[in-house]
């Protein structure tokens, strides 16, 4: 038998999966703990893993085109005006994650590293 088992993932319940398919924190490791060299690995590790922040904000774009349509949809065809700020809000929610996110993203491609 050998020193070294090999990796097997657990498995991930629904609510952590849906958690991982909306947000992003998971992704990225604290640069501000430990020794400069293990700063300095984060950071070249939150480098890499910053290619998958534009597949989050298509997703977070779409979810925010859909709640504002729908919200026009329900305002405008069903005269629900208090139903429609639910999904204005959402549409707003998604709009700061978006901003939020480019900001992330620019950070990492044009920022050099603290180090």
């Amino acid at each position: 038998m050998s020193a070294a088992a090999p990796h097997i993932p657990r498995r991930l319940s629904f609510r952590q999966l849906l958690y991982r398919y909306w947000f992003f924190d998971w992704l990225f490791k604290d640069v501000n703990r430990s020794t400069l060299m293990e700063r300095a690995a984060a950071w070249r590790h939150n480098q890499e893993q910053a290619r998958w922040l534009p597949l989050y904000l298509r997703r977070w774009a779409i979810l925010t085109i859909l709640s504002f349509a729908v919200g026009l949809l329900i305002e405008h065809g069903l005269r629900a005006p208090v139903l429609s700020a639910v999904l204005y809000v959402n549409a707003i929610f998604g709009v700061t994650f978006n901003a939020v996110t480019s900001v992330i993203l620019l950070g990492f491609k044009f920022l050099p590293g603290p180090f």
